[in-house]
């Protein structure tokens, strides 16, 4: 707080942060510091405040940036009021809203009206967003949800405080909706640590002693083996949890030899058949040799592997990580959180840390969620095929995580002195359509693959010039990966929707993943083809202009 007149608000990108260098550089380009102080002003011209706001949240963006929305950031095009992903505007946001909430429980009586302004109008933009990018669910009124119901009594009487009430949701099974207004900050829901699932419960069970024996057996792995046999137990106190739990949980584990098939050309392919035979080898290692040792504790009826594919899908689909009071970092099932579906502009953002005040953990809200509408949260930063693999949906709207890694040497090359050398190892694309510059030397692809590509091509070459060499060198650039596009998309084959209201979910499934990738993919090679049309246009005017002169 400086006078009586303005107060100011100090954003600051931490030196911990694991992206330092690269989102300092990045701020840089924009006129900003790393450390910024921006005054607010009680008298200031009408605009001011979305003036200010604008300043706020292009450092904030960047301050809230993960490793593979830093890596697509364009350096010099994303405009005052443009964001990078869902995720990443809704933490800026956020974040600035909790800077004014430290600045107004400090700050003197006449800086109060400009906070709360300023508060108010990042709220307001988080509403706005929300409405603009979230997809609606639709809920269906024929279904009866009574054993949810009683689950939920069940929770109430064991401490567990709720604004959401379950229902069906078109096309995604059951989900939360809100019962009244939710605001940024409400508790759409609240569990007590005594209803969460973790491995404190199998540690009073015979079956810990047998298993903490075996070397190398994950926390996981033993909670995994331990509700295959609680799913069954009529005196378990989690019952009623199991009870509301589907009889086959639809992952990408559990897709038919038809529906891999029909994936052949994709990465999902892979990531799927290395799931299985991954499960298929924990399997095989554990039984049925702990059957045949303790048959008592190890019932060969309730350790078969269709059981333990869907103990491996229960714990996939519907676990979470969660911080104790004591810093340890378990893996949890927790009853009724469960059924918040995925959204790529969520709700409930960060959920996963136990309050040691009141030893519950609390699912606050980052943006607001209306009475009736389908309150979401985030699973994690996750590509469509890791969606698909282990929790068996495609998320709708563009997520931006959807990648195609490019099996490409990133290693630095030399470079011209006045070229910065990138120090991005890894490389990969992502539809065209999600960036914001189609422009010659960026095409709507991201930077530090360009970079890389031109310097390994011609390293001491000086890049995005007017002139007939760096041209020429950028046309081969976008013919090579154009080729690397259309060969992808030749070996993805083509797709049959002719008989799409006939297949069973998972080829349903297959074949809407297989169109996304193809979507990708064509996106990358029409965005080569639209550049090489411009290169080959100022080239002309280059060779014209060396004719001339």
């Amino acid at each position: 707080m400086d006078t009586d007149e303005e107060c100011s608000i100090v954003l600051e990108l931490s030196e911990r942060d694991p992206f330092f260098d690269k989102k300092k550089k990045l701020l840089q380009s924009k006129g900003f510091s790393p450390k910024e102080r921006i005054y607010l002003k009680s008298s200031s011209k009408p605009g001011w405040m979305n003036a200010t706001v604008e300043v706020l949240l292009q450092i904030a963006r960047i301050v809230q940036l993960n490793e593979l929305e830093l890596y697509f950031a364009e350096d010099d095009v994303c405009t005052s009021m443009e964001s990078y992903s869902p995720r990443n505007e809704l933490e800026a946001l956020n974040s600035i809203v909790l800077l004014t909430d430290i600045s107004l429980s400090t700050c003197t009586h006449l800086h109060t009206n400009i906070l709360q302004g300023l508060r108010q109008t990042i709220l307001d933009l988080i509403s706005d967003f929300g409405d603009k990018n979230s997809v609606k669910g639709v809920v269906e009124k024929n279904h009866s949800c009574d054993q949810e119901e009683r689950l939920l009594e069940w929770g109430e009487s064991n401490g567990l405080m709720t604004q959401l009430k379950i229902a069906y949701i078109e096309g995604a099974s059951r989900g939360a909706i809100a019962r009244k207004d939710l605001k940024v900050g409400d508790i759409a829901l609240e569990i007590p640590v005594s209803i969460i699932i973790s491995e404190e419960l199998v540690h009073e069970t015979d079956m810990y002693g047998v298993l903490k024996e075996i070397d190398g057996i994950s926390s996981e792995t033993i909670l995994l083996l331990w509700s295959m046999k609680e799913k069954y137990n009529c005196d378990s106190k989690f019952k009623i949890y199991f009870d509301t739990l589907p009889e086959k949980f639809n992952t990408g584990l559990s897709f038919s030899i038809q529906a891999i098939t029909m994936l052949d050309g994709t990465l999902l392919l892979e990531e799927i058949m290395q799931a299985r035979q991954h499960l298929h080898a924990q399997y095989d290692e554990l039984f049925p040799a702990l059957c045949n040792n303790f048959p008592d504790i190890f019932p060969p009826e309730l350790y078969t592997w269709e059981k333990f594919l869907w103990a491996c899908e229960l714990w996939y689909s519907n676990s979470m990580k969660i911080m104790y009071s004591d810093g340890k970092l378990r893996t949890c099932l927790i009853p009724l959180a469960g059924f918040l579906n995925h959204s790529l502009c969520p709700h409930v953002m960060h959920y996963g840390k136990v309050d040691p005040a009141t030893n519950s953990l609390k699912f606050c809200l980052s943006r607001p969620c209306r009475s009736g509408e389908e309150c979401c949260l985030s699973y994690g930063n996750f590509s469509s095929s890791h969606l698909i693999t282990f929790y068996g949906f495609l998320p709708q709207g563009d997520n931006s995580y959807d990648v195609i890694p490019l099996d490409i040497d990133g290693s630095d090359v030399d470079s011209n002195e006045d070229i910065p050398v990138s120090n991005w190892t890894t490389h990969m694309v992502r539809g065209t359509w999600l960036s914001k510059d189609h422009r010659i030397f960026n095409y709507g692809l991201p930077s530090p693959l360009l970079d890389h590509l031109r310097r390994s091509r011609s390293p001491m070459l000086r890049t995005k010039t007017f002139l007939q060499g760096s041209l020429e060198n950028e046309l081969e650039v976008l013919e090579n990966l154009k080729d690397i596009f259309d060969d992808m998309m030749e070996n993805m084959g083509k797709i049959d929707l002719d008989d799409r209201e006939n297949c069973s979910w998972d080829e349903k499934l297959a074949m809407d993943f297989k169109d996304l990738q193809r979507r990708i993919a064509c996106s990358v090679s029409t965005s080569c083809h639209t550049g090489m049309d411009m290169l080959k246009n100022e080239l002309c005017k280059c060779m014209a202009e060396d004719i001339l002169g």
